[in-house]
């Protein structure tokens, strides 16, 4: 699902917002569970539920753009979301081929820069095309940067990652004593994007469904009950006053 643009950072800030700017996260990847609940406690079609999902995402990401995030994750499509009825496949594929052309041009007058990680291999030509254009025509963008997991497993990418290097061992144009933690990293999807602050996860659940599992190693989690659908710029409020009261140590001691 492809949310709208955000309002440009800074603009029209709550003023109270009390966290500073520089104690908010650089980078919020978000996990968004709840449509089908959501939609089945209200005797509504599946679909509808994500149609309501999407709405949720136009707030949060406006929401991020005007609390100066740097970079939104969203968790849209997984590579386990293919085993669900193929109606309900065909609605979340159809939400990106209704918002990808529709908000193309907001992306771009608002500086937001668009990209999709995941396997595009698996996803209809006109899906790839739509999320081509939209990278392409975004790609000289320096605000908001707005990312869509989308056809993504982490085991997966993890796996392709290994194999590229593997070649790259086997062509002799690396020596595994050469193999870092910043080799790994290079060979992900997400290279060039900082790993995540905060991951927010919905529907009150307590797992990380094989999402950005290598890149969430030091991530502060925020668990909220609501479903998606009901997740609102006070619910980004209450995560983001989560996450800034955390003491980030990375491994090390607090300093007396």
């Amino acid at each position: 699902m492809t949310p709208p643009p955000p309002t440009p950072p800074g603009e029209g800030e709550p003023v109270e917002f009390d966290i500073p700017r520089k104690q908010r996260p650089g980078h919020i990847a978000i996990i968004m569970d709840g449509n089908g609940r959501w939609a089945g406690e209200r005797n509504l079609d599946r679909s509808l539920g994500h149609r309501a999902g999407a709405e949720a995402a136009r707030k949060v990401v406006q929401e991020c753009g005007v609390l100066s995030i740097g970079t939104l994750t969203l968790y849209s499509f997984s590579m386990e979301n293919w085993k669900r009825p193929a109606d309900e496949v065909d609605a979340l594929m159809g939400l990106l081929l209704e918002y990808l052309p529709q908000e193309r041009d907001e992306l771009i007058a608002n500086n937001v820069r668009f990209q999709v990680i995941g396997a595009r291999n698996g996803l209809a030509a006109d899906v790839v095309r739509e999320i081509e254009l939209t990278e392409h025509a975004t790609a000289a963008c320096s605000g908001l940067h707005l990312v869509l997991a989308i056809n993504y497993s982490s085991r997966n990418e993890i796996t392709r990652a290994a194999r590229r290097i593997a070649q790259a061992v086997s062509d002799g144009s690396m020596r595994p004593d050469e193999i870092t933690e910043e080799t790994i990293s290079s060979n992900l999807y997400t290279h060039g994007i900082p790993d995540p602050d905060l991951l927010i996860r919905t529907s009150g659940e307590h797992r990380v469904s094989n999402y950005l599992l290598w890149q969430i190693s030091y991530s502060e989690i925020h668990v909220t009950d609501l479903y998606w659908p009901d997740f609102d710029e006070a619910a980004l409020h209450t995560a983001v006053r989560d996450y800034a009261s955390r003491q980030r140590r990375f491994g090390a001691v607090e300093a007396s």
